[in-house]
């Protein structure tokens, strides 16, 4: 344990506050403070515990009390508290000094058995605090250290990879920091923690080698500081309703959260991220114009993950059809209808898939097509109306055949092609745009004629093997209508299958991303 992470000026400071608060009791709280200085975050009941275990008759039972509520320690919770990491580091390296390694160890073993016993009989401590703590034990322990420093640098690994929040990777990088006293044979890894931290903070005052570079924090593994694209970022977005006319009713600010993926040459593609949730699929009978195909309405649970904000545009189509081919050969240009930021259509379920299949490889990230669950409880988000903008639907909202009308609604404009995603600023309470009409959108699933034969009710796509595939056919689903469809064809519950080689001027997708699980 050394205090080489901090100045001469953190050191001296460090070392006056611990001095003075020995002097405010006596010369036996200093032993108190070192052993309190392993753990990351000290309970009253931990505290207790390493007294007891260590300086049972030396150190009186009030100075435990008197160090938690001292300038040493600062509250972080409820019955949490942290020591200033100066002090903690300086704390440690005394503790070394003056009562060896083994006693360091012998706490550090204490420690793990503490937080083990801990994880199987209180449900109520979060596991990301146990394991922090079992971290900066272990990292004393010569045969444990490597094991440590490897489980950490794999979390920044999955962070990177589940596109979380800033807040995690920062959290992350504050637990190394506060490590750093045990982790001087591991100053790499301290260095790149350090500028992920600024990395967040401030891009602009990293220095650009710094952030390019990797850092080899073990022989098989080294880290790469995420770049701002691989940060979740949160935009504003307005929702409106709408009467059974079809007239504004409301409108409400929301936030989402999203990451870009850059595909080259000036392209992207925005995901937004979709929590969690239960809903109710389908449409119930009373909803006018719905068919039994779309019953019975059932309760479905659905993981996070991340949508398209929009159908897959030409542009991003191009961009991936150019990247190396996976199973099967894209047409680089196959719309009908030309424009860049226009969905891509006439493609097909198998091209589709194999639009996910190179983008997957491209980015290391898990690109497919959304399962039927994922995409009505992405298109409703929250709404239990035929639209997610109401009870009707106007082609001021979407794009759609408007000779025709839903309910109250009325009349409008029928374009007879596509539109460029986004041009309505329609946007429903998760982010998502065009969700009804422009372009169907292909679904993982094989087609059923209903609801009845136990679909799956944890979101996943409802697939059937050759020689159990209902109708003897391998019919894919779409949602969501199109530009050429009746009003009715566009509600959120409304089901269509199609063969899966069907490639027309109506049909294109979007794409989901579903990170890895943490462990």
């Amino acid at each position: 344990m050394d205090t080489t992470g901090l100045t001469d000026q953190e050191k001296e400071l460090a070392r006056q506050r611990v001095d003075q608060f020995v002097r405010r009791f006596e010369e036996s709280y200093r032993r108190l403070a070192y052993h309190a200085a392993l753990p990351l975050v000290l309970t009253p009941e931990l505290l207790n515990y390493l007294r007891n275990q260590f300086l049972r008759g030396q150190v009186p039972w009030v100075a435990e009390v008197d160090l938690l509520l001292s300038d040493l320690c600062s509250p972080v919770g409820y019955e949490l508290y942290a020591m200033d990491t100066a002090v903690r580091a300086y704390l440690l390296e005394e503790m070394k000094q003056e009562l060896g390694e083994k006693r360091m160890q012998d706490v550090a073993r204490l420690l793990i058995s503490y937080v083990r016993q801990l994880a199987r009989t209180n449900p109520f401590i979060g596991k990301q605090e146990l394991q922090v703590q079992q971290w900066s034990a272990m990292l004393c322990l010569e045969e444990h250290s490597e094991t440590a420093v490897r489980e950490m640098a794999q979390a920044f690994v999955t962070t990177a990879k589940r596109l979380v929040n800033p807040a995690e990777m920062a959290r992350l990088a504050r637990i190394i920091k506060e490590l750093a006293p045990q982790l001087s044979a591991y100053q790499v890894f301290v260095d790149y923690a350090k500028v992920t931290s600024q990395m967040l903070i401030d891009p602009s005052s990293v220095d650009q080698q710094a952030l390019s570079r990797s850092y080899h924090i073990l022989p098989d593994l080294e880290l790469f500081v995420p770049s701002q694209t691989q940060f979740l970022k949160t935009f504003t977005f307005d929702v409106v309703t709408v009467d059974a006319q079809g007239r504004e009713h409301s409108r409400s600010r929301h936030q989402a959260q999203y990451f870009t993926e850059d595909l080259g040459k000036g392209v992207t593609l925005e995901m937004v991220s979709i929590p969690g949730g239960t809903f109710t699929m389908g449409a119930p009978k009373t909803e006018k114009e719905s068919t039994d195909d779309e019953r019975p309405q059932h309760e479905v649970t659905v993981p996070p993950f991340f949508m398209g904000k929009y159908p897959i545009t030409q542009a991003q189509w191009q961009a991936v059809a150019a990247l190396p081919q996976v199973n099967r050969e894209l047409d680089p240009d196959p719309s009908s209808f030309k424009g860049s930021d226009r969905p891509v259509e006439n493609v097909s379920w198998y091209d589709a898939d194999e639009f996910c299949a190179r983008l997957s490889k491209a980015t290391g990230r898990d690109y497919r097509l959304p399962s039927e669950a994922e995409w009505e409880y992405a298109c409703r988000a929250g709404t239990t109306t035929p639209f997610h903008f109401g009870e009707t639907i106007t082609p001021e909202l979407a794009n759609y055949n408007g000779k025709y009308t839903y309910g109250a609604g009325s009349k409008g404009e029928y374009r007879q092609e596509t539109t460029p995603v986004g041009k309505f600023q329609v946007t429903n309470a998760f982010g998502l745009s065009d969700m009804h009409g422009n372009v169907w959108e292909w679904c993982a699933d094989h087609w059923h004629e209903n609801y009845e034969s136990s679909p799956p009710l944890d979101g996943s796509a409802w697939l059937e093997t050759t020689e159990n595939n209902e109708n003897d056919n391998h019919l894919r689903l779409l949602r969501g209508g199109s530009w050429l469809n009746n009003p009715e064809y566009c509600r959120s519950a409304y089901r269509n299958g199609s063969a899966p080689d069907n490639d027309n001027g109506l049909i294109g997708f979007r794409v989901v991303c579903v990170p890895p699980s943490r462990s």
